[in-house]
């Protein structure tokens, strides 16, 4: 029997200031929604750049021979353009948990689907643990993200 798919919900903002504020946790009044929603859910975001910066702080401490996406990752996070992106964009932890179930991870996609049609979200994707349905880990030299 294959193993049961975990999900995973992530959301772009395009405005820095709300960004940021998601970021700090800051109680914005713009933000009530939004984080009514993800206390309902017991969901955290997460900068995808704090989770990036992580992963390389870690890496170097550790030892990077043991993370391959070390060189793309630094890379990633060293460029204005890449930083301005990933700092608008944010990976949701349900329960302390990086991936959960479908049921999960549908009902928080509904959820916030009106604040995608209000403007407040650029986007809302989910991902699941099928390597075969996400992104494969650059080739050394390329420029992806």
């Amino acid at each position: 029997m294959a193993p049961q798919l975990q999900y995973q919900v992530r959301f772009d903002v395009n405005d820095s200031v709300i960004a940021e504020s998601i970021r700090r946790n800051v109680q914005e009044p713009a933000l009530t929604r939004l984080l009514d929603i993800l206390a309902r859910h017991r969901a955290v975001p997460k900068s995808q750049f704090d989770a990036f910066s992580e992963y390389v702080a870690v890496a170097e401490e550790r030892g990077i021979e043991g993370y391959p996406l070390y060189e793309w990752t630094k890379a990633t996070i060293q460029n204005p353009t890449k930083k301005e992106k990933y700092l608008k964009s944010f990976t949701l932890y349900v329960e302390d948990q990086e991936v959960y179930a479908k049921e999960i991870a549908d009902s928080l996609e509904s959820d916030l689907q009106p604040l995608a049609t209000s403007g407040l979200i650029t986007r809302i994707s989910k991902y699941d643990t099928n390597p075969e349905n996400n992104p494969q880990p650059p080739q050394r030299g390329t420029d992806q993200g």
